[in-house]
């Protein structure tokens, strides 16, 4: 499950290390290619509740298995494809992909472990994506710049399919999780402490995504852009640290570590604001960054898992729903601060956007964050 989620990330970011190239090649401009990554997020953000009930029914392995062939064929379309167009429904097919393991992957990996391991289950799921983020963009990014854009995407599909293969045989199987009259959305939102965690997402994602989206723009105010590369590998790097101790500690400290994530990346946040003019900083803040975002999607999906309880299903489709809107609102919402107030106002802004998600995790001690949760 950990290389099914590496290759939803992967397949999803991708395309931001090679706009150069395939924007030239598809001729069209490196803000119109730049929407490859936005028409995924789109595609899984619309589908994640719709398909998630649609499939409810079905068997998960059959389900991942499922969507693993479709990213095959969402990437063989993309390194095929010499219309923009086509480009954009193959991406939009991969988003469509990955709102569906975004919605499984907790849920699919509680039922393989006994309750005290539920937590641990979802971080070893999850450490595909500051993997991906770490090692397979920066790789990917090589290869398209050494062998051409076509053969990186080509290289996904085969991984697709090794990791199809793989799973097929590996993969324990359970039966689909039958719908009932508390799990549709309305009612899961009003389950205590759901509205709570799913607020969090909004504000950290956004938050995470307005920087990250936007680094090179604010490295480059610091004459640092040629740097970039080496701060993303800090910041995954860090994040997948961050992973390892959310995995060992999450089933008793879920609320102290989310609180203490929240911290870390305001930290972070707050030595870019005001020192980002000394490199060394630089660095740090992006370490503080990776420690505290790292380990957020297993925190934040834990606690939804529990809020919602049989409900889970329905409450991870949610949240897909919503972490794919803060990807798409991110890009937008930074280029209007970029357009506005400038660079600098990137870190300010996810302090803005972090005061609000720390007060929520503080308050929701009973629900949601709970302060007594043991296992």
């Amino acid at each position: 499950m950990a290389t099914a989620s590496f290759i939803t990330v992967l397949t999803e970011a991708l395309p931001g290390g090679l706009l150069p190239t395939m924007s030239t090649d598809l001729r069209v401009g490196e803000s119109s290619m730049g929407q490859a990554v936005t028409i995924y997020a789109i595609g899984s953000a619309v589908a994640a509740i719709p398909l998630s009930v649609a499939t409810s029914g079905w068997r998960r392995k059959r389900l991942l298995l499922s969507t693993m062939a479709g990213f095959a064929i969402a990437n063989t379309i993309t390194a095929v494809s010499d219309q923009y167009l086509l480009t954009m429904v193959g991406r939009f097919i991969a988003g469509v992909c990955g709102g569906l393991v975004w919605a499984m992957m907790a849920g699919y990996a509680r039922r393989m472990v006994p309750g005290s391991l539920h937590g641990k289950a979802i971080a070893v799921a999850m450490v595909g994506t500051p993997l991906a983020l770490a090692l397979g963009v920066p790789a990917g990014t090589l290869l398209g710049q050494a062998l051409g854009w076509r053969v990186a995407f080509w290289a996904m599909t085969v991984i697709a399919l090794v990791v199809l293969a793989w799973l097929s045989v590996t993969l324990p199987d359970f039966p689909g999780e039958r719908r009932h009259r508390g799990s549709g959305v309305a009612q899961t939102l009003r389950l205590p402490g759901v509205a709570a965690v799913l607020f969090v997402v909004l504000t950290v994602v956004l938050a995470h995504t307005i920087l990250y989206t936007y680094i090179a723009t604010f490295l480059d105010k610091f004459g640092m852009v040629d740097a970039t590369a080496l701060v993303l590998l800090v910041f995954g790097t860090a994040s997948v640290v961050a992973t390892s101790v959310v995995g060992s500690h999450i089933h008793r400290r879920l609320r102290i570590l989310t609180l203490s994530g929240t911290l870390l990346f305001a930290v972070a946040a707050t030595v870019l604001a005001t020192l980002a003019d000394t490199p060394v900083l630089v660095y740090v803040a992006a370490v503080l960054w990776g420690l505290g975002f790292g380990g957020m999607a297993t925190l934040l999906q834990t606690a939804l898992g529990d809020a919602a309880g049989a409900a889970a299903d329905t409450a991870q489709a949610m949240l897909v729903t919503l972490w794919n809107t803060a990807l798409a609102l991110g890009g937008v919402i930074g280029g209007l601060l970029l357009d506005g107030l400038g660079a600098g106002s990137f870190p300010w802004s996810v302090l803005v956007l972090l005061a609000p998600a720390f007060i929520t995790v503080a308050a929701a001690h009973r629900h949601g964050f709970s302060s007594t949760r043991t296992a």
